[in-house]
């Protein structure tokens, strides 16, 4: 973290806690979005290893907090864990400083009574989608996650995209990213390519990811059934690329897959869309919540391999002309309701409703 990236106390008025030493889907969210929030609010984040270019602060800087901040306004603590929601509790209810509450919760599944507890001492609380919002037994704001436009862009040539990534340029490309294991559904996207690329032999597929732990036998399985097939040279397992380096592989896909058998949110869909690449995806998470049906993909049940051969096909036979609007309508349905300027205005405004009512 570089010092310009540090921010004043004084000058502080939104905290935003990150308490996961380890990278994670939530932290990911919270380095993308602070710094576009941090244009319109005095915001700063909270823990360790944060990335380069996130305002922050430190754990020592918490001793200048009971002092109300320049702006005269409570100053908020927005927390996205259950162990930063407790710390704000506290911090507010037992320390006593000068506290607001917001919690931001992407949690799809029914809360213990102890999240529940905690998040009845939220004063507002964010849901990440409407299915999110509908396990709160409190009101929400639904805010889905937004996409930095600047850094997922369309590519101006899809060979030298693929080129760029060291994929066939003369194959049109299905990809699929992420961790390799049965809940992100790497095996129906295998087996569905299987299915179908013996008769698109100018199609390919990309396994973009790595397998951990006791996931690797599954990883091994699924590069046998691509030997087998004779397939080796057109499903491709690259290995896996760093988040910071993931944009250009978007670029070099005509289609994505998001297969997976269960998800929280999933950002893959808005990032692909945001590329120009329409979308095969599950409906798990967010995802028919983001996915425009018939316009920027297409949505299937979860685990289905004759559903997803037949969508990735059906986007195959289409001509040039057919695939090209289905790439402009997603790329345009992201600039208008899926850019991270939108969610962080979005977020800001939580925080301006909160200021009006104490």
């Amino acid at each position: 973290m570089t010092e310009k990236t540090a921010v004043d106390p004084a000058r502080l008025e939104v905290v935003a806690p990150n308490f996961k030493r380890r990278l994670s889907g939530v932290t990911s969210t919270l380095e993308r979005v602070v710094p576009y929030q941090a244009r319109d609010v005095g915001i700063a984040a909270l823990g360790p290893r944060l990335a380069p270019g996130v305002p922050r602060i430190g754990f020592l800087d918490l001793r200048r907090l009971w002092r109300r901040p320049a702006s005269r306004r409570t100053r908020i603590w927005h927390a996205r864990r259950n162990v930063e929601m407790l710390a704000g509790v506290v911090l507010r209810d037992v320390l006593r400083m000068p506290l607001t509450l917001v919690f931001t919760s992407a949690s799809q599944r029914w809360h213990t009574r102890w999240s529940r507890f905690l998040i009845s001492r939220m004063d507002a609380v964010i849901a990440t989608s409407a299915k999110t919002a509908s396990y709160l037994q409190r009101p929400s704001t639904v805010i889905h996650h937004g996409i930095d436009t600047g850094t997922f862009v369309p590519a101006p040539d899809k060979a030298q995209a693929r080129k760029a990534v060291g994929l066939p340029e003369d194959l049109k490309m299905v990809g699929c990213f992420g961790r390799i294991r049965a809940q992100k559904g790497t095996d129906v996207f295998v087996d569905a390519l299987i299915r179908i690329l013996p008769d698109h032999p100018g199609w390919g597929g990309v396994v973009l990811g790595r397998a951990t732990g006791a996931h690797t036998a599954f990883f091994a399985e699924q590069r046998e059934k691509v030997e087998k097939a004779g397939l080796a040279d057109r499903i491709l397992f690259p290995g896996e690329v760093a988040t910071s380096d993931i944009a250009p592989w978007y670029r070099a896909l005509d289609l994505y897959v998001a297969p997976q058998r269960w998800e929280g949110f999933g950002v893959t869909p808005l990032e692909a869309m945001a590329s120009g690449v329409p979308v095969v995806a599950t409906m798990v998470g967010a995802f028919e919540e983001l996915v425009v049906e018939g316009k920027t993909g297409t949505m299937i049940p979860p685990g289905d391999v004759e559903a997803m051969a037949g969508a990735v096909e059906a986007f195959m036979q289409l001509d040039e002309a057919g695939r090209a609007t289905r790439a402009e309508a997603s790329r345009r349905h992201i600039l208008e309701s899926h850019s991270i300027e939108v969610e962080a205005k979005r977020i800001n405004a939580v925080y301006d409703e909160v200021w009006a009512t104490r």
